[in-house]
């Protein structure tokens, strides 16, 4: 892959006229390769996982260990009214459980006895705990459960965002193929209503033919002439909308040269490029589609928001127990005799904002079940419509591909007729004609293919190689 961009992209560092270049095929693969590996649009949808990632990291942080330290002095005319220090080591867990180490040293005139302690200060170690409202469910493990789930829907969401672009960029390639086999169908007839003057005029100017015949011949080949201009013009056009998807590294965009081809063998390889060679619509389970893996992932992450809503119903039932030691170098010391407990109960009496909040809760996930089941419906109408689709193109190119020969054959039959003075250049010119609507019919059919091809690759949502 890096010898095909050294060789074949930037033009503007190559002078080198195009006559000089040698015609190199870009495939689907490589030029997919490149769009998925550079292009902006993929590596901003790369940012959604990074971000989820660092949502997830925000919201372990609530369970890391904590210090605090409350230091608070006050000393007026020589007299020390107080002096106090109140440092606490604190462990939160999963289920509403806090472990937590505390010092407390406090001296002064004016303290509150219920502050005295030991001259050497006083150790505690005990536990807190929610037995009701943050015991099964709270805001620290619903964060985190929530922040897990966002990295997976965001993966999903990834990888719609980036099978999105790499579709729009595969219709851009079939798009450059098609105008590149419509421009080969034109150069091959110019060159053959060109024979076909000179050999008119000369056969003119030897008195074999009529003059008439020769401005006949020359209409039909300024006729092919104007019509490779405009193809020419339109693969030119086809070809500056491809390079709009062709970037490298550090975000630099590049432009083809005028020597690099399409791959017009794309039909032997579309299927394992785009990863549509194993689909098979009556084994295709719709609950893999990363669209509703995304809205599964979003739907327990609302369910995880409702169990903490209907835990808010309950009251705060806050206990906590310290044993208390002057000498925490004896274990033994930390006994029931010498301990700091206390209780905290709180409930709002209406309960209107904790009711309000889970009836919101509930509308969110009933919504959200909608959406699944209205995606679920769509996405298998969409995938069995492209299905029988692509059958159809394929009996359409077949008969084509029948009528495109029997054109040949006709012409080839009537050309030998008018050399043998049995026939007209009028009627050579009509077959011709017919040839060309023929072939790029077959063109534009084979681009219905391709793109229906990048339609179930879009609708199924998977990712190439």
């Amino acid at each position: 892959m890096k010898q095909f961009v050294l060789g074949v992209f930037l033009s503007f560092s190559l002078n080198v006229s195009a006559q000089q270049l040698i015609d190199t095929t870009m495939t689907l693969s490589e030029y997919l390769g490149y769009v998925k590996a550079f292009h902006p649009i993929v590596k901003q949808a790369n940012l959604i996982v990074n971000e989820s990632e660092l949502k997830l990291l925000k919201s372990r942080g609530a369970f890391d260990p904590k210090i605090e330290v409350d230091y608070d002095r006050k000393k007026f005319e020589n007299t020390e009214y107080y002096d106090k220090l109140n440092a606490t080591f604190k462990i939160p867990t999963w289920y509403g459980l806090e472990f937590k180490g505390n010092f407390e040293e406090n001296e002064g005139v004016y303290l509150n006895p219920e502050a005295t302690v030991p001259n050497d200060g006083l150790y505690s170690v005990g536990v807190s705990i929610d037995i009701a409202r943050g015991l099964i469910m709270n805001e620290r493990m619903s964060m985190l459960k929530q922040a897990k789930l966002f990295v997976q829907q965001a993966e999903m969401d990834r990888q719609l965002l980036v099978n999105d672009i790499l579709f729009e960029a595969s219709v851009a390639y079939f798009n450059w193929l098609k105008a590149y086999n419509e421009k080969k169908v034109y150069e091959s007839f110019v060159e053959n209503a060109s024979l076909r003057f000179n050999g008119v005029k000369k056969s003119y100017e030897v008195g074999e033919r009529a003059a008439i015949d020769t401005t006949e011949a020359r209409i039909a080949l300024y006729d092919r002439r104007l019509n490779l201009e405009k193809a020419r013009i339109n693969y030119v056009k086809a070809t500056l909308d491809l390079s709009n998807y062709l970037w490298l590294e550090n975000n630099v965009p590049i432009e083809l040269q005028d020597n690099i081809v399409p791959n017009t063998n794309t039909i032997l390889e579309i299927d394992s490029v785009l990863s549509t060679s194993e689909f098979d619509l009556a084994s295709f389970d719709i609950n893999t589609h990363p669209k509703m893996l995304s809205l599964d992932y979003k739907y327990e992450g609302l369910d995880i928001q409702r169990r903490l809503t209907a835990n808010n119903l309950l009251p705060t039932i806050n206990l906590e127990y310290n044993f208390l030691s002057d000498t925490p170098e004896a274990i033994n010391s930390f006994n029931t005799s010498n301990y700091k407990s206390g209780v905290n109960i709180s409930l709002p009496l209406f309960l209107r904002k904790e009711r309000a909040d889970l009836k919101l809760a509930k509308l969110k996930m009933q919504d959200t079940e909608f959406e699944i089941e209205a995606t679920k419906v769509t996405l298998k109408n969409k995938i069995s419509a492209i299905d029988q689709e692509l059958d159809s193109y394929v009996v359409q190119n077949d008969y084509n591909a029948n009528i495109v020969t029997d054109y040949e054959k006709l012409l080839s039959a009537e050309e030998r007729k008018f050399f043998l003075g049995e026939s007209s250049i009028f009627l050579v010119n009509s077959r011709e004609s017919k040839l060309i609507d023929a072939k790029l019919k077959a063109i534009n059919l084979e681009y219905k293919f391709f793109e229906t091809k990048a339609k179930l690759f879009n609708v199924l949502s998977t990712l190439p190689f």
